[in-house]
C-alpha cells in the first residue's frame, strides 16, 4: 500500500513500522526536512524487549520505500491511506490547510495519531452531535469538509521525541507501547487497516519481535483512554512559572492524579465508552514512572510557543456539555491559558521593539 503521513517527527515512528512491513510511505514536512529525509532517510531508535540499548532502525534498510514532500507538492489522490501526525495548530497554516482540503475532496480514509482528535471524528459520537467544540481548535474550518466516516482516531500511546541535539530526521522512542485505532465506517477501509496491523505484527529483527504495534478496535472509544493520561500527566506538567516531568506530575500527588484520571474515564463512559475500552490507572501510573521528561506540550509552552493542542480545553467543554465539572480541569485550563497569554505578550513586545 501507499500511505501519505502529514508530520515527519512523530509520524516517522508509524512510517518506520509501515516500511518494515513492506509498505511505501511519503512524509509531508517542511522543505528542509524533506530534503534531509530524501537524502539520508529517517532514523528511529527503539528498544526491543529485554534489551538495554536502543536499536537504530534506518528507513533505507527497510523493504518499503520512503520519500518526503512539502504540503504544496503532496498529491493525496495517489495514496491508499492518509496519516495525520502533526500538532493540531499546524493544520491551520495556509499550505497544510490547502492540502487538507485536497485530502477531503479526494475522499481518502484518514488515520489520525494526533493527541487532539480531529473535529470530524468527534462528529461520529452521538452524545457530541450538538456540542460546539470549535473553540478548542486553532481553525475548526480545516475539518469541515471531511466525511466523519472517513476519519479514524488512533491513540498515540507510544512516547517518542526528537532529541534536540540531533537532526530533524531522528526520533527516539522512550515508551514503545501500541497505537490503538478505531475502525472507519467502511468495511473496505477497515480491511485495509487490519491488513496493515497484521503486516506490522509479522515484523522481526534477528528473529525478535519489534514493539509498537497497530491494534484495531471496533469501539470508537478505545483511543479516548489517552485522554485520562493527557490530563493526569501531560497537561499537569505545565505549572504557573515552570514545567515538570510527567513522572512528577503523576507521582508527586498520586491521590489528585488518580482522581483526575478516574474523572476523565467517567467522562468517556458518559460519551459511550465501556470500562473495557480504558486503561486502568494503576497501569498508567506504573508506566509514568519511566517518563522522566516533561510532556511535549509543556516543553513547547516553556519554549515560548503561543499555540498548542488544547485537549485540556476540549475535555473541559465536553464535561460542561455533559454537566460534569472538575476544579482540577479548570485549574489546568487556566494555567495553560495563562502561560500561552504570557508567551503571546512576549512575542508582541518583541515585534514592537524590533
Amino acid at each position: 500500500m501507499k500511505i501519505l503521513i502529514l508530520g515527519a517527527s512523530y509520524g516517522s515512528l508509524l512510517s518506520t513500522k509501515l516500511l518494515m512491513a513492506g509498505h511505501d510511505v511519503t512524509l509531508v514536512c517542511r522543505s528542509a526536512s524533506a530534503n534531509l529525509i530524501n537524502t539520508k532517510g529517517t532514523e528511529v531508535r527503539i528498544k526491543l524487549r529485554d534489551e538495554d540499548a536502543h536499536r537504530i532502525i534506518m528507513s533505507d534498510d527497510q523493504p518499503g520505500r520512503l520519500d518526503a514532500t512539502t504540503p504544496e507538492q503532496a498529491r493525496p489522490e495517489d495514496y491508499d491511506l492518509i496519516g495525520l501526525a502533526m500538532q493540531e495548530p499546524q493544520y491551520s497554516s495556509p499550505a497544510v490547510a490547502g492540502l487538507m482540503k485536497r485530502i477531503a475532496d479526494a475522499q481518502k480514509p484518514c488515520l489520525s495519531i494526533m493527541n487532539m482528535p480531529p473535529l470530524a471524528f468527534l462528529k461520529r459520537i452521538p452524545a457530541l452531535a450538538d456540542a460546539d467544540l470549535t473553540s478548542c481548535y486553532d481553525d475548526a474550518s480545516v475539518w469541515m469538509n471531511f466525511d466523519p466516516g472517513l476519519i479514524s482516531l488512533c491513540s498515540p500511546d507510544p512516547q517518542a521525541f526528537r532529541p534536540p541535539e540531533e537532526a530533524s530526521n531522528v526520533l527516539h522512542v522512550g515508551l514503545p507501547t501500541n497505537f490503538k485505532a478505531s475502525t472507519f465506517a467502511s468495511d473496505e477501509h477497515n480491511a485495509m487497516l487490519k491488513t496493515l496491523a497484521e503486516d506490522i505484527d509479522q515484523v522481526r529483527i534477528e528473529g525478535k519481535d519489534v514493539p509498537v504495534k497497530l491494534r484495531v478496535f471496533d469501539s470508537l472509544f478505545v483511543p479516548m483512554a489517552k485522554w485520562s493520561m493527557l490530563m493526569t500527566g501531560n497537561y499537569r506538567c505545565v505549572r504557573e512559572h515552570d514545567i515538570q516531568p510527567i513522572q512528577a506530575a503523576v507521582h508527586a500527588d498520586i491521590e489528585t492524579a488518580e482522581q483526575m484520571y478516574r474523572w476523565v474515564d467517567n467522562l468517556a463512559q458518559e460519551l459511550g465508552a465501556d470500562a473495557s475500552d480504558q486503561v486502568p490507572f494503576e497501569k498508567y501510573a506504573a508506566a509514568a514512572k519511566q517518563l522522566l521528561k516533561p510532556s511535549s506540550v509543556a516543553r513547547a509552552i516553556d519554549g515560548g510557543t503561543t499555540k498548542v493542542e488544547r485537549v485540556d480545553r476540549m475535555i473541559q467543554i465536553i464535561g460542561r456539555h455533559l454537566n460534569m465539572f472538575n476544579p482540577t480541569v479548570d485549574s489546568i485550563v487556566a494555567t495553560v491559558d495563562q502561560r500561552l497569554a504570557e508567551n503571546a505578550e512576549i512575542v508582541e513586545q518583541s515585534a514592537k521593539s524590533a
